[in-house]
């Protein structure tokens, strides 16, 4: 009995038959994929795109001519900026409805942080379908939608926060901290390495300190290269979440017979752009939401949710197995081009761009806002107009804050109040390399937050 018992407890942990393999190289070269089918048909289910509806007529008026403050889907037909919102609704609130952002009494309002959030999500989905085709198709491939993430919940069940690594969390004295490892942690395939892989791989740019390597780049190294057995460890737990979270083995990406190589899979360019597309939508998108949602949404060192691999794929090689749902949602391919503008050459009575005086417009916030209403889009129409006139022309946007308060979120308050500017700007149709964020020197408007000048964005064209 205890045999029989041991010999069970040993079969539990091992994979239950029957297995398919695909073979991806040559014979003998180790290159196959490893299916289930019995647990492949539950992801399969999983995967299932939600129904579209048709899409809409783009004749009749715009929805920017009938609503107020809609800077983003304002140029789709009204017929379509109904249907996409109704989407938008299902795909992220199915429960809650419209009221889960929206003042159902003034749809205008922007004081729920949710509209605020999904305003900016909004304007992630369309950089992700319009810049990051290298990964995700854009409007000729898969591209992405709300639902590829959420599936139906407000907050997506696939995302990571910074993890706490406090001192002394193990049984017994004197045996310190976990040093970041050593945790059944789910989104590194329950592997004894580093469960925060993260942090320090899928955030902030391209300087060299998120470099995922593991091999030397020279004998003997004079220089710390990102080449320690430790830092090694953190790449190959990143490596079993990319397996774990698109349902593949190393094989989909990388050439067997050399890791390092890459004369292999095609696939492995296009987990490098995303690699690089999971920090720019980090540092670009969620890390500047801090500051706007509750403390309830954020991780256990204050930090907000951030997407990693598993956000987009949950368990597939393509989202949703590469059904192609942004094709049918125009909106959400990416924000509107600009109208083509007829440059006329100078003449005796036109002054040339270099010599006119520059526009300077100040744009004002509510309180312990960043949102855009009305009232500030209307401060930003000729600043607009003269963008859209004078191709050549370029904005620069400096925010300010308070004297008053806690110096960190006013400064984040200010710097997402440019952003906001310039997201206005960029929805109007003014190219986003036309618009500059600068920083001024004296940031305080020395002035209480009730003030004004101490809640304000300046925009200077020349």
């Amino acid at each position: 009995c205890v045999a029989l018992l041991a010999a069970a407890t040993l079969l539990a942990g091992c994979e239950r038959p029957p297995v398919d393999s695909v073979q991806r190289g040559f014979r003998g070269t180790g290159m196959e994929l490893v299916y289930n089918p019995r647990t492949m048909a539950q992801t399969v289910a999983d995967n299932q795109a939600p129904p579209i509806s048709e899409p809409a007529s783009a004749d009749g008026p715009k929805a920017k001519d009938i609503y107020k403050n809609v800077p983003l889907l304002g140029h789709l037909s009204i017929g379509e900026f109904t249907r996409t919102m109704a989407a938008i609704t299902a795909w992220v609130a199915p429960e809650q409805g419209c009221a889960y952002c929206h003042d159902l009494t003034n749809l205008a309002d922007d004081s729920k942080y949710t509209k605020v959030v999904a305003r900016r999500m909004v304007q992630m989905t369309q950089h992700l379908n319009q810049d990051w085709q290298q990964h995700v198709g854009g409007a000729g491939g898969t591209g992405v939608t709300c639902y590829t993430c959420h599936r139906g919940q407000p907050v997506p069940a696939k995302v990571w926060f910074t993890a706490a690594t406090p001192k002394n969390n193990r049984t017994g004295p004197g045996l310190g901290d976990d040093a970041g490892q050593n945790k059944a942690e789910g989104a590194i395939a329950l592997a004894s390495l580093p469960y925060d892989p993260f942090s320090s791989l899928l955030s902030g740019g391209s300087d060299g300190s998120n470099t995922i390597r593991v091999q030397g780049i020279e004998p003997l190294p004079q220089k710390n290269h990102r080449t320690s057995t430790k830092q090694a460890e953190f790449t190959y737990s990143l490596m079993n979440h990319f397996s774990n979270s698109l349902g593949v083995n190393c094989t989909f990406c990388h050439n067997t017979q050399s890791f390092q190589s890459w004369n292999g899979p095609a696939q492995r360019v296009t987990a490098w752009h995303g690699i690089r597309m999971a920090r720019d939508l980090n540092s670009t998108y969620m890390t500047p939401l801090t500051s706007t949602f509750p403390a309830h949404r954020l991780g256990p060192t204050g930090d907000v949710a951030k997407v990693n691999c598993a956000t987009c794929h949950q368990g597939v090689n393509k989202p949703l197995g590469g059904m192609a749902m942004a094709k049918d949602f125009g909106g959400l391919l990416g924000a509107p081009a600009a109208a083509p503008v007829a440059v006329v050459a100078p003449t005796a009575s036109v002054v040339p761009v270099a010599q006119m005086e520059p526009l300077k417009q100040v744009v004002y916030f509510k309180v312990g806002s960043s949102a855009i209403d009305g009232e500030q889009v209307k401060s930003l129409e000729s600043l607009i107009q003269k963008l859209t006139a004078e191709p050549a022309t370029t904005a620069t946007v400096s925010g300010y804050h308070s004297a008053s308060g806690t110096l960190a979120q006013n400064q984040e308050l200010s710097k997402q109040r440019a952003f906001s500017v310039r997201d206005a700007l960029k929805a109007a149709g003014i190219a986003e390399d036309r618009v500059k964020l600068q920083k001024p020197q004296q940031t305080e408007a020395n002035e209480s937050g009730e003030a004004a000048a101490a809640r304000r964005v300046e925009v200077v064209v020349q």
